[in-house]
C-alpha cells in the first residue's frame, strides 16, 4: 500500500466520527456559501459537508468544491462528503 494510500484510508477513518460542519443549502454555491467552506479549513483540515438539495448534481458540486477550494475530495457517500485541506506550517507565507 502507498503512502497516498494509506494517508486516505486514514483520513476517511477519521471522517467517519465527524457531524457535517456546514450543508449546501437551495441556494447553492454562491459567494458566500464559498466562503464561509473555505474558512471551515481554518478550523480542521477534514470537512464534512452535507447536501441539503441538488440530489442529481451532488457529485459534480463535490469536485467544483474540491477544485475551488484547493482541497482533496477524500469520499463522498449518499449525502455526506468529505473534503481534506493540509494546514499552513507556522511561518509559511500565503501565495
Amino acid at each position: 500500500m502507498s503512502d497516498s494510500e494509506s494517508n486516505l484510508r486514514e483520513l476517511k477513518i477519521r471522517a467517519q466520527k465527524l457531524k457535517p460542519i456546514i450543508r449546501l443549502g437551495k441556494a447553492g454555491l454562491t459567494p458566500e456559501f464559498l466562503l464561509a467552506f473555505d474558512g471551515c479549513f481554518q478550523h480542521a483540515p477534514l470537512v464534512k459537508l452535507r447536501f441539503e438539495h441538488f440530489k442529481d448534481e451532488r457529485k459534480a458540486m463535490a469536485k467544483q468544491l474540491a477544485e475551488h477550494s484547493g482541497a482533496q475530495l477524500v469520499q463522498q457517500v449518499g449525502h455526506t462528503a468529505v473534503f481534506y485541506r493540509a494546514g499552513k506550517k507556522p511561518g509559511e507565507a500565503e501565495a
